[in-house]
């Protein structure tokens, strides 16, 4: 038995859906974290004529973007998990209060996914003398651990990897020249994408290429716009 769970645990290593949640919100924060403080950048840059305010604009937009990415990330998966916890309490109750009628429930779910109806009412008593709650929660309500979502994890993720991502265009404002800074931010900025993306997609198990021209493409519109609308706006800050 031991031997077999074992096998088991080594065969779904070789599948990455238990990276989902954190690489999820990990890829969001920094990609987020290098369009955001390098849009931000471009902005400025594009209607100054001196440094300062390029470098205080682009710290000042690292600094809300990760607290906010934290704070948006942390409320909105603690939602989530709110609704969880309701729906398996209320599963929970239906449980006590109708145990013939959710077994049938049960047992249609299986049928309706390939079983003969005398094999997916078996297998429905059955799991319900195992655990009838983990059985509903998982195939009624959708709910497994790998997809269940950590509310601080996700909010760690996602600040910490916007400020990763941020910290790159910010180093290209510190250090760059400052004539045509756009540039060196945008072609910087897409390389920095292009990688996230090809690390993403690595750790995912995804295909690279789809990743890369995804995330690139959508990154140059973002910054092309923030770009124009600096230029439009002329001013000298």
């Amino acid at each position: 038995m031991l031997k077999e769970k074992h096998n088991l645990d080594e065969y779904l290593k070789t599948h990455f859906i238990h990276r989902s949640n954190w690489l999820r919100a990990a890829v969001l924060g920094a990609n987020d974290g290098i369009l955001s403080t390098a849009s931000i950048a471009i902005g400025v840059a594009a209607a100054s004529t001196t440094r300062e305010p390029i470098i205080l604009a682009t710290l000042a937009g690292l600094v809300a973007g990760a607290l906010s990415m934290a704070a948006g990330e942390y409320v909105s998966v603690s939602s989530q998990t709110d609704i969880e916890k309701a729906d398996i309490e209320r599963e929970r109750q239906e449980l006590e209060e109708m145990p013939e009628e959710e077994l049938q429930v049960l047992a249609q779910i299986y049928e309706n996914r390939g079983l003969k109806k005398e094999t997916a009412l078996i297998v429905a008593k059955e799991l319900t003398a195992h655990d009838a709650l983990a059985a509903h929660v998982r195939d009624e309500l959708g709910i497994n651990e790998m997809s269940k979502a950590n509310p601080i994890q996700a909010a760690l993720a996602s600040g910490a990897s916007f400020v990763f991502g941020g910290i790159l265009p910010l180093l290209v404002v510190f250090f760059l020249p400052l004539k045509t800074m756009e540039l060196y931010i945008y072609a910087s900025s897409i390389i920095f994408l292009a990688i996230l993306g090809a690390v993403s997609a690595k750790t995912g198990g995804a295909k690279i290429m789809n990743s890369v021209v995804r995330i690139t493409f959508w990154g140059t519109i973002a910054m092309g716009i923030t770009a124009l609308i600096g230029y439009l706006f002329g001013i000298n800050l």
